[in-house]
């Protein structure tokens, strides 16, 4: 990581991207199974490693861009927040240095000192905190509306978030997507005893109270027929209480409720993140093929991409092996779970689409993380960057979008909102929604230097491509086909093709960027990604 702290702080602007682990079978020492406290003493000597980074957490304080959106700008109720932060985290330093002397005090003190500090401790943090643990976004920044009616968007937030907090937090979201957000309270105690509380559901997979709500609430929205799509968004901590939610959705949900659920993270602090292969054969096939898709033919009605989903037919799918053989996937019980292409006939109304052949329990799983966010360092990137190959690590499933930028923080609305999807203003200075051009989106992608190049670790660049669902529209700007110019790490490149381009992409120019491979992005004012049939939109992982 020390490679990564250098670019941090003396290269350009530039994103480079991780395609997901593929899974496998391997144990190893060093996994989120193993003995608690050894995950305990990785955590601390890492913690020492990245240690140079801390600064970051905070800053930069400036630009704030979101204005009363953004965690450091000056407004009342930030500066109370912030004071009580201040006040907390004295306390709380104290306590831990002074709690081996109290030991040495009679019974009676040490209990009453005890009692004294937590009172105090809680007084404090239910000043912060508000009385209930579940918020909805302010209508005034995205009423609900009919062609949202089928979504339900749900955030868990990070460390040292009160109510305040929160509620900018979500209302920053619905503004940038134009849909009501629900936001689950993961209720702070303070920034210390915040981190004490990550080690520990990190490393011992302890669910806290807001870890049991957030999986109460999502299990009765999956379960809900009114809802065909549920997007689950964390940030920091949240990632690490939202890892262990979906790790109990994995044990528990009937595979067709799962489909429904896509997952987008932000300074992901967690030591895992899994979502596994439907099928075995599917996982044995991309460790073998990485690079290779599968195609099914269907006809698909025109529709704009905002609409709701469209229910279709799918014909027997087949996987196309290098050696031109094909891989039947007719002898299971399961709607075809692999990837499309349709040969185009506009008189029919077919088009043609392509997905990856990844068939993954979870629809699509994306994580976004500055190069030098100290709790990104010591969470995601430690995980997916590791230079101990991927058979020796964990699992960290869902594709990854590092950024390198001088902006790079880990406050959730002023550092990845604002570098990632800042926000437009009207011609009176007012927010409208988010802007339809930015550095970070518009920036070319680089294959990211990792230490897992095993040719099994993770998805092949194809793969990663066909997954925008873009590609392979012949209406679309974006080529069906690209490749990989250099040897491991330099940017992607693809054949330019098509003539035709709408507001919502710029006639493709040969370099793939951010904005070609975000799902998330798709979603921006009110819009949506092409939907696809259940049965391959289970096949997909971003």
């Amino acid at each position: 990581m020390n490679g990564d702290k250098a670019s941090g702080r003396h290269d350009g602007d530039r994103t480079e991207f991780f395609g997901s682990q593929v899974g496998g079978k391997s144990v190893i020492n060093y996994s989120y199974t193993d003995q608690p406290w050894k995950l305990v003493a990785y955590d601390i000597k890492y913690f020492f490693t990245f240690s140079w980074a801390l600064p970051w957490i905070i800053w930069p304080v400036r630009p704030c861009d979101g204005d009363h959106f953004d965690e450091l700008y000056f407004t009342a109720d930030n500066i109370w927040c912030i004071s009580i932060h201040v006040v907390l985290f004295i306390l709380q330093l104290l306590f831990l240095i002074l709690l081996p002397v109290a030991l040495l005090l009679p019974v009676y003190l040490f209990i009453a000192a005890l009692a004294v500090f937590f009172l105090v401790n809680s007084l404090l943090c239910r000043c912060l905190n508000g009385k209930t643990t579940t918020y909805v976004s302010d209508p005034k920044y995205a009423p609900a509306l009919p062609e949202h009616r089928h979504e339900q968007w749900i955030f868990l937030n990070g460390v040292a978030v009160g109510e305040t907090w929160l509620k900018s937090n979500i209302n920053r979201l619905a503004l940038t997507f134009k849909r009501p957000v629900l936001g689950i309270h993961n209720r702070t105690t303070g920034i210390i005893f915040d981190v004490i509380e990550c080690l520990i559901q990190r490393n011992f997979s302890y669910a806290t109270g807001d870890v049991r709500l957030a999986y109460k609430i999502l299990k009765e929205t999956l379960y809900n027929p009114q809802y065909s799509k549920v997007v689950f968004i964390l940030h920091s901590q949240g990632g690490v209480e939202g890892g262990l939610v979906l790790d109990w959705l994995l044990q528990e949900l009937p595979q067709d409720l799962l489909s429904k659920l896509e997952v987008y993270t932000f300074g992901n602090a967690s030591n895992h993140f899994n979502n596994p292969h439907r099928h075995a054969q599917s996982q044995e096939e991309e460790q073998k093929h990485p690079n290779v898709r599968a195609h099914v033919s269907e006809v698909i009605t025109d529709v704009p991409l905002i609409d709701s989903p469209v229910q279709m037919k799918t014909s027997p799918a087949q996987r196309h092996l290098p050696n031109g053989s094909d891989l039947s996937l007719n002898n299971t019980d399961h709607p075809p779970p692999l990837t499309t292409i349709t040969n185009g006939n506009r008189a029919l109304s077919r088009r043609t689409h392509t997905i990856p052949a990844s068939d993954r329990a979870i629809g699509y799983v994306e994580h976004y993380a500055h190069t030098t966010d100290f709790v990104a360092l010591w969470g995601l990137l430690h995980f997916v960057t590791n230079e101990r190959a991927s058979p020796e690590m964990p699992r960290f499933i869902g594709r990854v979008f590092r950024r390198v930028s001088t902006r790079g923080g880990h406050q959730f609305c002023q550092h990845y909102l604002n570098g990632m999807f800042p926000l437009s203003r009207d011609a009176n200075g007012e927010f409208t929604g988010c802007a339809e051009r930015n550095e970070f989106m518009d920036s070319v992608v680089e294959v990211a230097k990792t230490g897992t190049e095993k040719v099994d670790a993770r998805e092949g660049f194809e793969n990663s491509w066909a997954m925008i669902e873009l590609a392979g529209d012949p209406d679309s700007a974006i080529p069906s086909e690209v490749a990989v110019y250099g040897s491991i790490h330099g940017s992607f490149h693809g054949s330019l093709r098509g003539s035709i381009h709408s507001d919502d992409q710029d006639l493709f120019d040969g370099r793939v960027k951010v904005k070609h491979l975000s799902r998330l992005w798709q979603y921006r004012n009110g819009r949506s990604p092409p939907n696809l049939p259940p049965g391959l939109l289970r096949g997909t992982t971003m």
